[in-house]
C-alpha cells in the first residue's frame, strides 16, 4: 500500500446535498496536482460516472460486487481513474443479502488495486443500505457534505450511530473525518445554520463552505466537473479550497 493513502468515502442518507460534485471536484482536483486518484462511482444514478465520461460505460462495478470480477477501472486521464456504476446497482443490496462476508466485498475489491493510487474516493448512495456499509467498511475517512439546513442538520445523528455501529464491529478505522457544508446561501437561514453546527461540532465542520452556485448544477450536463467547467466560478473556487483544506489535515502540501 502507498504510504498514507487515504481511501475517503463522501456519504449522507440524503439525496441532492453534493457527494457526487464533491467527489468529482476533488478527485479532478487532486489528479491535476499530480496525485493518483481512483474515483467510485457507488450510486446507482451513476451521476458520477455521467459527469466525468463523455457518453455510457460497458462496465459497471456491479459485476464486480455480484460476480466476482476485479473493479473495472476506466481511464479518465493519466492521473485519474473512475469505476463506473450502472442502474444493475439498484438492485445490488437484494443480491448480495445472502453472500458470505458481504460487507466487505468492496474492501477486498479495492485491496487488489490500491497500491496504484495515493487517493480512493468512494460517492455513496443516497441510503445506509448495503452499498454504503461497503464503502465504509473499505474507508479509512469518511467525509459528510450537507446543506445548511434544519432537517439534514437533525439527520446527523443517524448518519453517526451508522458509523459507529461500524467502527465498532467491522472496521476500527472508519471515522468522521468532517462534515462539509454545501449549497451555502448569504441568507440568515443559512448563517444560523452553520452557526450552530460549528458550536455543536466544532473543528469537525470544515472551515471552507461550498457556496450554492448554478454552474455546478450545468458542469454534469457537458459530461465535466466544476472545476473544468468553470474555473473561475464560485464553485470552482471553493473546491480548491475545500481540496487544500483537506490536504493540509492529511499533512500534505
Amino acid at each position: 500500500m502507498k504510504n498514507g493513502v487515504k481511501i475517503i468515502s463522501f456519504a449522507n442518507h440524503k439525496g441532492g446535498v453534493g457527494k457526487t460534485t464533491t467527489t468529482a471536484s476533488v478527485g479532478s482536483i487532486l489528479a491535476s496536482q499530480g496525485k493518483q486518484v481512483l474515483v467510485i462511482d457507488l450510486d446507482a444514478q451513476a451521476n458520477l460516472t455521467a459527469s466525468l465520461l463523455h457518453g455510457e460505460s460497458d462496465v459497471s462495478i456491479y459485476n464486480a460486487l455480484v460476480g466476482n470480477e476485479s473493479l473495472p477501472v476506466v481511464d479518465i486521464n493519466p492521473n485519474l481513474h473512475l469505476v463506473p456504476a450502472s442502474l444493475g446497482l439498484a438492485m445490488a443490496d437484494l443480491e448480495l443479502a445472502s453472500a458470505m462476508a458481504r460487507e466487505r466485498i468492496l474492501a477486498e475489491l479495492i485491496d487488489e488495486v490500491k497500491d496504484n493510487y495515493d487517493y480512493i474516493l468512494i460517492d455513496c448512495p443516497p441510503s445506509l443500505g448495503l452499498l454504503t456499509l461497503n464503502a465504509f467498511t473499505a474507508s479509512n475517512e469518511i467525509i459528510i457534505p450537507l446543506v445548511a439546513e434544519v432537517l439534514p442538520f437533525k439527520g446527523l445523528t443517524m448518519i453517526n450511530n451508522f458509523i459507529d455501529m461500524v467502527r465498532k464491529r467491522l472496521n476500527p478505522q472508519a471515522h468522521v473525518t468532517g462534515i462539509l457544508i454545501t449549497r451555502w446561501e448569504n441568507t440568515n437561514l443559512s448563517k444560523q445554520i452553520e452557526q450552530g453546527m460549528r458550536a455543536q461540532l466544532g473543528q469537525l465542520v470544515f472551515q471552507t463552505k461550498i457556496r450554492k452556485n448554478v454552474t455546478i448544477a450545468e458542469a454534469p450536463l457537458e459530461s465535466k466537473n466544476i472545476v473544468e467547467y468553470a474555473p473561475k466560478s464560485n464553485g470552482a473556487k471553493d473546491y480548491k479550497a475545500f481540496t487544500e483544506e483537506l490536504k493540509k489535515l492529511f499533512g500534505e502540501k
